[in-house]
């Protein structure tokens, strides 16, 4: 009987591990019912991990954070941080893994293109294969449209040659993490954020699964092609200084082509005398090279807005408002 009093002892003192489900919510009121659903869903199947649903609402203007505190309400499971705006999804990402108290933590979207039954998957991979991390990758992108699959495919050929930091084709941000790992994000507290890189970045062992990414549960995307122009441009910016070294390059080889036609032009005067004709050409050739500098202007400008926020040292995010303040409402 002592023995046995031992051993229910020791089951209780151990500490169960704790996976925090991090979800970054921009007008997601259709979705967030059914991804609430399915996630509780694998949370019961897996009865020896404790689970916190970390909900982030970017500046919502539909109904998403009623729902979150109404979830708030009845979970205790369930927490969420409020923006006083909508600072973007990686603020909504950063603010979401700073705030995690898990042993391991998975970043999904609302919109069920993540599949929640995968977090079983990753969880044992990590735990039987000693990964840090797993992740999911979607290569062949047959949820894309035509142009953006073009334009998608055209950038990660760009940026694997460029960037000195490894970006995997069709990356997801849905991913599982151990804690260290997501110490070590927290610990990069850049303002100009892309988080593809920065997962990247870290290192530590990662493992990809590629999958077909399913149909939105609900609602629509919210990026259109400009929000994703503008992302991709963040990820060249943050992650490769090869613009400028382009800017170099091309400057040297312009001063090249300078001086070999300031010989020709002598040359050519001595030989056949000062000709007027080729004014025309002159002018193109004025209007290409003050083009190519004012691109490259622009370039340098990019780099120093980017230096300009950072010295600045503004807050990734601002909060209005928790879980916490929920319950100290519940409880008046």
């Amino acid at each position: 009987m002592k023995k046995e009093n031992k051993k229910e002892v020791k089951q209780t003192n151990e500490k169960r591990e704790k996976i925090s489900i991090v979800v970054p919510c921009y007008n997601e009121q259709e979705s967030l019912p059914i991804f609430y659903e399915e996630i509780t869903k694998i949370a019961k199947e897996m009865k020896e991990q404790d689970f916190e649903f970390l909900f982030v609402n970017d500046g919502s203007k539909d109904n998403t954070l009623k729902i979150l505190k109404d979830l708030a309400k009845k979970d205790d499971r369930v927490r969420f941080i409020s923006f006083s705006r909508n600072f973007g999804k990686e603020g909504g990402m950063y603010a979401g893994l700073e705030n995690a108290t898990g042993d391991y933590v998975a970043i999904m979207d609302a919109d069920m293109q993540d599949p929640p039954e995968m977090v079983k998957t990753m969880y044992q991979d990590i735990k039987k294969e000693g990964y840090d991390c797993v992740a999911l990758c979607s290569p062949n992108h047959r949820d894309y449209g035509l142009v953006r699959k073009f334009f998608t495919n055209c950038w990660y050929k760009l940026i694997g040659k460029i960037s000195s930091t490894p970006q995997v084709p069709g990356a997801r941000d849905f991913r599982l993490m151990k804690r260290k790992m997501v110490d070590a994000i927290v610990n990069m507290k850049e303002y100009n954020r892309y988080s593809k890189g920065i997962f990247s970045f870290v290192g530590f062992n990662t493992k990809w699964i590629e999958y077909e990414t399913p149909e939105r549960a609900a609602g629509t995307s919210k990026f259109n092609f400009w929000k994703l122009f503008k992302y991709a441009l963040e990820g060249i910016l943050a992650f490769s200084t090869t613009p400028l070294v382009m800017a170099a390059i091309i400057g040297l080889i312009f001063c090249l082509i300078a001086f070999i036609a300031i010989i020709v032009i002598i040359v050519k005067t001595l030989a056949f005398g000062d000709p007027v004709g080729g004014w025309p050409s002159l002018a193109c050739m004025i209007m290409f090279v003050s083009g190519v500098q004012l691109f490259f202007l622009g370039v340098f400008g990019m780099y120093m807005s980017k230096l300009y926020l950072e010295v600045k040292k503004r807050p990734i995010y601002i909060a209005s408002e928790t879980e916490k303040d929920v319950k100290e409402e519940k409880h008046d």
